[in-house]
């Protein structure tokens, strides 16, 4: 019978301007793989995750250094997948291949959306919290969730793939509206703690 674990705890959320942000992360090692420091960490950016009602989040998004991402996120036939993925690299697309321009924010740029280009198809291959290969396909808003969160663990955020002119108004749209969110994710982390009793 396995050791009862701590419940997940949610984590602060890093924002754009964080150091830890435009840093590529550390490679996951022997060191991590089936460790329980790795299982908890992974727990717990779930919890986090849903707290802050996103379908993906990145270790460096949670202040760690890791190359490490959870998902929680919807096809655009509906499909629900949900993992993590370690040491994730996205496989590389031919040249004129499809994209898609659909609405994109990021839980570390609290607030702000906007409508972005990124590939209709993604294919990432990693490893699992025990080492194991793993391949992860997406399709439609799947695979932006996929390139979104390996984008974060390179040092990339998704406005730097906008305009100077965009990513000035993405940080006007997120000053203006940051409060409200944060105020937003305490009150649903309370609502999980109270639950939690």
């Amino acid at each position: 019978m396995s050791e009862l674990r701590e419940r997940p705890t949610v984590l602060r959320i890093t924002e754009v301007g964080e150091d830890i942000l435009r840093r590529t992360c550390r490679t996951a090692t022997d060191e991590d793989f089936g460790s329980e420091r790795l299982a908890r960490l992974i727990d717990d950016m779930f919890v986090t995750m849903h707290v802050a009602e996103g379908c993906g989040l990145a270790a460096n998004q949670v202040d760690v250094d890791l190359r490490l991402f959870v998902y929680d996120c919807t096809d655009d036939d509906g499909v629900r997948h949900v993992g993590h993925v370690l040491n994730p690299v996205v496989e590389e697309q031919e040249p004129g291949r499809a994209l898609i321009e659909e609405v994109e924010g990021c839980l570390s740029v609290p607030g702000a959306n906007t409508r972005l280009a990124r590939p209709v198809n993604t294919v990432v291959h990693g490893v699992d919290q025990h080492g194991a290969p793993v391949t992860v396909e997406g399709t439609g808003y799947f695979a932006r969730c996929l390139q979104h969160e390996t984008d974060h663990l390179n040092g990339g955020l998704y406005i730097d793939r906008l305009s100077a002119r965009d990513r000035k108004r993405m940080m006007k749209q997120t000053a203006d509206r940051r409060e409200k969110v944060f105020a937003e994710r305490a009150a649903r982390a309370a609502e999980r703690v109270a639950a939690d009793r």
